[in-house]
């Protein structure tokens, strides 16, 4: 009896050798890889130009106030909504507004001044200009933040071509890495991107009203003709991916 579970004791211990030699040799070999970095920088032209509308108001009564801030901006809109823009409301808002009197030797109140701003942009740069003229002069109607940018819509298929790009890029250094080692770049097993445009900043601000003219604060962004010139948005793309090196 004693020989019998001898026996089968060690029929089960070559099994469980067998068992996990062969489980090693099926354990899948890891694949080597190669990690490497892709650039592309690109530029896409500014094909929207936008303008800041405000309009200020200020009396003693916040009612008046408000009412009159809303009527002027009622106008505005009524104008804007017969030409090709988009525009939404940026800014409303309404505050006591009060002062130093250096005589008195305190704050004084002098009313309520209600704010509200319509951002107005077009495709087309003559069309800004045209709404700058309408409302040049006007009492209470200031604009701001004149600039060009690059719309969603014109910035995609440039962001996309960039990123393949990038892609490419990764490939070719992974291939000339792996090349000293007499070998190349297989699949890509991961990829992550990270894309950065510089911050929109307005070329030309502080448009304030004076009589029938407009003081443009930065001549710059004009060209002789009085249209706005700008460089194209430049985009940066950076990718990190990981390839299978055959």
């Amino acid at each position: 009896m004693k020989k019998v579970l001898i026996w089968a004791g060690s029929v089960i211990g070559v099994g469980a050798i067998l068992a996990l030699f062969f489980s090693w040799i099926d354990k899948p070999v890891p694949p080597r890889v190669i990690s490497v970095d892709g650039e592309c920088l690109t530029s896409v032209a500014k094909d929207r130009t936008a303008i800041t509308l405000r309009v200020t108001t200020l009396d003693k009564n916040a009612l008046v106030s408000m009412k009159l801030a809303t009527a002027k901006i009622a106008e505005i809109t009524e104008y804007l909504k017969k030409q090709n823009v988009q525009m939404q409301t940026t800014e409303f808002n309404s505050y006591e507004k009060s002062e130093w009197n250096r005589e008195l030797e305190k704050s004084v109140v002098l009313g309520t001044e209600t704010t509200i701003a319509i951002e107005v942009s077009a495709d087309n740069i003559e069309t800004i200009e045209n709404i700058l003229s309408q409302f040049a002069g006007q009492e209470d109607v200031y604009s701001e933040n004149l600039r060009m940018y690059t719309s969603a819509e014109a910035m995609k298929p440039a962001l996309e071509e960039c990123l393949g790009a990038a892609v490419e890029n990764a490939r070719e250094r992974a291939n000339a890495l792996a090349a000293g080692d007499g070998h190349t770049a297989g699949k890509m097993l991961s990829v992550s991107y990270n894309v950065v445009t510089p911050s929109i900043q307005p070329r030309a601000s502080n448009f304030l009203t004076t009589g029938a003219k407009m003081a443009v604060a930065d001549a710059e962004a004009f060209s002789a003709a009085g249209s706005i010139v700008a460089k194209d948005t430049e985009v940066s793309v950076s990718v990190s991916a990981t390839f299978e090196i055959k």
